[in-house]
């Protein structure tokens, strides 16, 4: 049976991993270049967790710039099988208060100005983003943060 492994990558402000324990820091190469960051393999508790910074330490990347085809290869690579991304963007919504925690089941990227797919060249896939957010992990983190204390919902 294998063991999951949970990849975080972190948004603004979020560019290291508290409570993460036996670290080895890996930089990788991959078929579509470098990630934006060095990742920091290791564990918390009993769960192996690789983290990676999406706009690298120091926020040094916009959002166009974020080779986010190395980094989703490069967390494959290291044996991701379960990838959370952290975001602080925040809400418009008045009932959404800063600090508060939104898992999302549907998104619409607006990044601009870089690829938008890991294929091409030869290569055709279709890939349908009907339910883009896996239902299990996204009820495994919202159940996680009520035991934490950090969520009503």
């Amino acid at each position: 049976m294998s063991q999951n492994v949970l990849g975080v990558i972190g948004g603004s402000g979020f560019y290291q991993m508290n409570g993460l324990d036996k670290v080895e820091m890996m930089e990788l190469e991959t078929p579509f270049g470098r990630p934006s960051d060095p990742f920091y393999q290791g564990r918390i508790g009993d769960v192996e967790v690789v983290f990676l910074s999406r706009h690298g330490r120091g926020h040094r990347l916009l959002p166009s710039e974020i080779n986010f085809r190395a980094n989703v290869f490069g967390m494959k690579q290291l044996g991701v099988t379960h990838l959370v991304s952290v975001s602080t963007a925040g809400s418009l919504k008045e009932e959404i208060h800063p600090g508060e925690l939104v898992i999302p089941d549907q998104f619409i990227d607006r990044t601009f100005k870089r690829p938008e797919t890991f294929f091409g060249n030869g290569i055709v896939v279709h890939v349908s983003l009907a339910d883009p957010v896996c239902a299990n992990l996204a009820s495994d983190l919202a159940r996680a943060s009520r035991e934490d204390g950090a969520g009503d919902s």
